[in-house]
Parts: structure tokens; C-alpha cells; sequence
């Protein structure tokens, strides 16, 4: 498929990019390269292929799912310079 200078245009105008005349040509090559090879690609029979995830046999490696509360507040605040109620106190900085 051959893509004119028109459609270049309008693909460069829609992809906000700044296309001089002399690039439109160029450009138009290359695409044009770029939809032939896609047009190859269509013509291979995939009836028989099963889709997948991923090209490689690889499971994910997962640790159990419990539940577990883990607190912490306590040992964070004592690091903390100025605490009160369980909550962090900082200097006022909006007036």
C-alpha cells in the first residue's frame, strides 16, 4: 500500500508533528514500508496458534494471601520529634 503525500500530511497534522515538503516524501516511504510489512504479517495462518499472556512458560511466584495486622504506630512515633494522641504535631505553617 502506497500512502500519498495528502495522508502524510494529515497523519503528521493529527500527530502534532512539523512535516516540511521535503520530509513528506520521505516519510511516505517509510510508512507506506511499515503498512507492507503489517500487510505480510496478516497473511500468516494463526488459526492453529492459541493466544497467550506471555511468550515464555513463566508462573508467577506468589507468597500465600493471610491477612496479618501489623502495627507499628508506636515504634514510628517514638522516632518522632513532637507526638500527642497518636497523631504527628507540626509547626504551623499558614496563617
Amino acid at each position: 500500500m502506497s500512502l500519498t503525500a495528502e495522508q502524510v500530511r494529515n497523519v503528521a497534522r493529527l500527530a502534532r508533528l512539523g512535516l516540511d515538503d521535503g520530509q513528506i516524501a520521505e516519510y511516505a516511504s517509510d510508512l507506506s514500508n511499515i503498512i507492507d510489512v503489517f500487510s505480510t504479517l496478516e497473511k500468516a495462518d494463526t488459526d492453529a496458534v492459541e493466544p497467550m499472556a506471555h511468550p515464555l512458560g513463566l508462573s508467577a511466584r506468589l507468597r500465600a494471601d493471610t491477612p496479618a495486622e501489623v502495627t507499628q504506630r508506636d515504634d514510628f512515633q517514638a522516632l518522632a520529634p513532637d507526638t500527642d494522641a497518636g497523631v504527628y504535631r507540626v509547626p504551623k505553617v499558614i496563617e
